[in-house]
């Protein structure tokens, strides 16, 4: 096998190793934003507080929709381009979110109102693949669209953990975090901006590369903060 073989055959692996083990990393982990990547890893501790607490309170649907269609979307997207990586990396994510939804709406008092919001992000999304896939014939010109809207909607999701960083900063406290799912967006987000590098592929690189700088922006906070309670919290004990 070639060297560049190897190279890619590597950072591929490390992509899906350290994308499942920032899933697993928020298994044990505090609900915290961290970035589209991470949503999963995210989503995984507000199942564990449905499923103690057989509610949904304090749990929001929206976001368990939205990161679904983010996931079926790369998963599309890696489907017409003969990517196994992006397959089986959005496939297991696609699926956990799948999951969070059921058990959302398991717990669920008021279902018709979650179900009407899955129904219309559903007829979009249906809309869009059909678009795709029907009346733009050309594979390159279709690839080209996907690949924007895929990075288009996964740079949106950023604006969340951007108010979560800002709260930290007000609050100067940073006890909500987790540090080893900060490391494992860090390692995953790197990974994937150097595969779509070495894909020449903007549409994977853009979107993953503020994964790094907000990581290393948790970092420091880590560092600034981690020694000191809330600022609400010392106001409390005054």
């Amino acid at each position: 096998m070639e060297a560049g073989g190897v190279a890619d055959s590597l950072l591929s692996g490390a992509c899906v190793l350290f994308t499942l083990g920032m899933f697993s990393s928020g298994l044990l982990a505090f609900p915290s934003h961290l970035s589209p990547l991470a949503s999963g890893a995210r989503y995984s501790s507000d199942l564990r507080h449905m499923r103690m607490t057989r509610s949904v309170d304090n749990v929001q649907f929206l976001p368990f929709l939205t990161t679904d269609i983010n996931n079926l979307s790369w998963l599309s997207y890696g489907a017409l381009k003969g990517d196994g990586t992006l397959i089986i990396v959005n496939s297991v994510g696609a699926m956990l979110q799948t999951l969070y939804i059921l058990v959302y709406l398991h717990y669920c008092p008021r279902k018709r109102g979650v179900l009407l919001q899955t129904a219309a992000l559903l007829g979009v999304l249906l809309l869009g693949f059909g678009y795709f896939w029907l009346l733009v014939p050309d594979l390159e010109a279709r690839l080209q669209w996907l690949g924007l809207f895929c990075s288009v909607f996964t740079i949106s999701m950023y604006l969340s953990p951007l108010a979560d960083l800002a709260k930290v900063i007000q609050t100067k406290s940073a006890q909500h975090f987790s540090f080893s799912l900060t490391i494992a967006t860090l390692l995953a987000s790197a990974s994937w901006t150097l595969y779509g590098f070495r894909l020449k592929d903007p549409y994977i690189t853009v979107p993953n590369f503020p994964g790094i700088v907000t990581s290393f922006i948790r970092l420091w906070l880590f560092w600034k903060y981690s020694q000191k309670p809330a600022r609400n919290s010392q106001l409390l004990q005054t």
